[in-house]
């Protein structure tokens, strides 16, 4: 499957999952289901000033689990308390201003329970946190970054996710915002729609566009799971 990277501007483009049947939809979590950037950038802030970390170098970072993040700006044997610091602010940070984006709750309603799993490079506390404070009802499936040992761009979460749903990876859609997560659908074997705006579209490779679940419509027949426009 040849995948493309969205041209500036490129938002709607979903005729390449037209007329595609799928077995599972595997979607990440910060900024695909919910939008918990306020309180995330808030508290990667705070750990940048504590630990003399130059904000700017977060930006590139954006999807990979905490701990790359954190072995890729601080020296090793400040690794470990340095993640921990930032695990702390985060939690801390999740009750306030997080929303579930446009279109998840009919998502959700649209599909089979048993064939939906969340992937998250959030540890389960945090997921905890934020869900709560989202008020969104957790799926039956949640793959977080305490359940594997290498987190995204591995494709070992969607892995794992399709194997929870009993789905075979090459039938899922992976549901993302960032680059990482997508690179780690397609490492997986899965086809990838790419919403939200915490990166730019041409940033996005994947093999349909939407600005956010509210633009698009799952339905659930016999054959299994299609995607449209809504």
């Amino acid at each position: 499957m040849q995948h493309i990277s969205a041209p500036p501007g490129a938002f709607l483009d979903i005729d390449a999952l037209t007329g595609r049947t799928f077995d599972g939809v595997l979607f990440d979590m910060d900024g695909t289901l919910i939008d918990s950037m306020g309180s995330s950038l808030a508290a990667w802030r705070t750990w940048a000033d504590e630990l003399g970390v130059d904000p700017a170098a977060l930006g590139a970072l954006g999807g990979l689990p905490a701990s790359r993040i954190v072995a890729e700006l601080v020296a090793e044997d400040r690794q470990v308390s340095a993640l921990a610091r930032i695990h702390e602010l985060e939690v801390a940070a999740a009750g306030e201003g997080i929303e579930v984006l446009p279109g998840v709750v009919e998502a959700f309603g649209a599909l089979p329970a048993n064939r939906v799993a969340v992937v998250t490079s959030c540890t389960g506390p945090l997921l905890a946190a934020r869900l709560a404070a989202s008020g969104m009802r957790p799926p039956r499936e949640v793959v977080c970054v305490d359940d594997i040992a290498n987190g995204k761009p591995s494709p070992d979460p969607f892995l794992l996710a399709a194997h929870r749903i009993g789905v075979d990876p090459h039938r899922c859609l992976v549901v993302e915002d960032a680059p990482a997560g997508l690179a780690a659908g397609r490492a997986a074997g899965c086809a990838t729609l790419a919403v939200g705006a915490t990166h730019h579209h041409s940033e996005l490779e994947a093999d349909a566009y939407a600005p956010d679940l509210g633009h698009v419509r799952f339905s659930s027949t016999p054959a299994g799971i299609t995607v449209t426009l809504a």
